[in-house]
């Protein structure tokens, strides 16, 4: 399916970012569907580049859980997999409070007002594509003072495999967004007091929130 270049998120530097933002977020946004082949040498061409960025942002979103190396087909759209999601959110519900635990002290008021910005930023965004790329990294700079260690490299990748399942559930049920935006908000809260306990728990409530709109989207058919 022919992808538009024009809908990537700004400002990126290089041949290969563009590429990559453009890539997924037509995957988040399901221009490109699961399961749909992805040639390198047409999506070059589609968006006036060398195959090269092209190979390097597929590698990158596979890492990501958005695509997969078929070794029949060459790289498709991973296709979305419920019992697969449930075990992205079971380790992260086991992990996330012990990485809590490490930073909640840390953590730097230059930091938790970016968070501020980037969940400012959610609550007028209405592209789930923009969304879900500012709700990663809303959650990422809560973790970035300890993202040298082995837990912060496991929990990014989780949450990189839980985009394509957040994007497709949210955009098919876009009324739990101001509930995921709320939760955002007391998450803010919790952190600027330093309350680890409440931040735990307020944290598995997100998670667990989020799991079960992705499992009523798969339940309604709509995954």
């Amino acid at each position: 399916m022919p992808i538009n270049p024009l809908a990537a998120p700004p400002r990126t530097r290089t041949a290969y970012e563009h590429v990559r933002a453009t890539l997924r977020a037509a995957i988040l946004d399901r221009t490109l569907s699961a399961g749909e082949r992805l040639v390198q040498s047409e999506l070059a061409s589609q968006l006036g580049v060398s195959t090269t960025p092209v190979r390097e942002a597929l590698r990158d979103l596979a890492t990501e859980g958005l695509v997969l190396f078929d070794s029949h087909r060459g790289a498709i759209v991973r296709p979305l997999n419920i019992d697969e999601v449930r075990e992205i959110y079971e380790l992260r519900m086991t992990l996330e409070p012990i990485m809590v635990r490490r930073v909640i002290e840390r953590i730097t008021d230059e930091q938790l007002a970016r968070a501020a910005d980037l969940a400012a930023q959610m609550r007028t965004e209405s592209d789930m594509s923009t969304w879900v790329n500012l709700n990663r990294a809303f959650h990422g700079v809560f973790t970035e003072i300890d993202d040298k260690s082995r837990l912060a490299t496991i929990l990014a990748g989780l949450r990189d495999s839980a985009a394509g399942y957040v994007a497709v559930s949210l955009d098919a049920q876009p009324r739990h967004i101001a509930e995921a935006n709320a939760e955002h908000e007391q998450l803010l809260d919790i952190y600027r007091r330093r309350d680890a306990d409440a931040a735990i728990e307020l944290t598995l409530q997100h998670l667990r929130s989020t799991l079960a709109i992705i499992e009523e989207a798969h339940t309604e058919g709509l995954l």
